[in-house]
């Protein structure tokens, strides 16, 4: 996975540098602009993943995330936060963004979340979805899925992608993937997002 992250904080920059060096599987460049980032988008993309810190100079709010879409090599774009609120993200991701991610994710997560965005699905941490008033109990969930469903959606709700879910349970990937298919026919939901989110609502992690 190819990965350019954009943020205008030296510290946060070498933080992740060394976070995504450790990572055999992330590439990851890293400047500290939104004009840097366009600039480095067209001379050396694409990229799997753009991520754009949503305060750092030239985003002006949201819309650096809309010039950074109309600059081709730039697959996946999520917003890097560290102080927003819930409208924003929802407005982040209603305008495209492949995610939301807050900088104060811990280490694991924040990978968690990189592979989850580059694999098309959408980012959106549990704690800035309002929960529903009723959400369905981790019992009534258990008794719609077959065992082996109710593991793979506790690793779903931990955001961990089908490669890593079959590693650890020592399964093909394609068996993952069938039962991945399986819990959003029988809980209702088109992707991996709500399933984790119905998930640990219901205190399923």
């Amino acid at each position: 996975m190819k990965v350019l992250v954009a943020d205008d904080h030296d510290l946060l920059r070498d933080t992740l540098g060394l976070l995504f060096a450790q990572e055999q599987d992330i590439e990851a460049d890293l400047v500290p602009d939104t004009q840097t980032a366009l600039d480095r988008i067209t001379r050396d993309g694409p990229y799997d993943l753009v991520l754009l810190d949503v305060g750092m100079p030239g985003m002006n709010g949201l819309e650096g995330l809309g010039r950074v879409q109309q600059v081709e090599g730039a697959h996946r774009i999520g917003i890097l936060t560290g102080n927003a609120s819930l409208t924003m993200a929802e407005e982040a991701i209603a305008a495209g963004a492949a995610g939301f991610v807050p900088k104060s994710l811990p280490a694991k997560s924040l990978l968690n979340a990189v592979r989850f965005m580059c694999a098309g699905e959408t980012y959106l941490p549990a704690d800035y979805i309002t929960r529903a008033d009723r959400a369905e109990p981790d019992n009534a969930i258990r008794n719609k899925l077959l065992p082996r469903e109710f593991e793979v959606l506790r690793h779903v709700a931990r955001g961990e992608t089908n490669k890593t879910i079959a590693q650890m349970l020592k399964v093909s990937e394609a068996t993952v993937k069938v039962h991945v298919k399986a819990i959003f026919r029988k809980l209702s939901v088109q992707n991996r997002t709500q399933a984790a989110i119905m998930a640990r609502n219901a205190g399923i992690e």
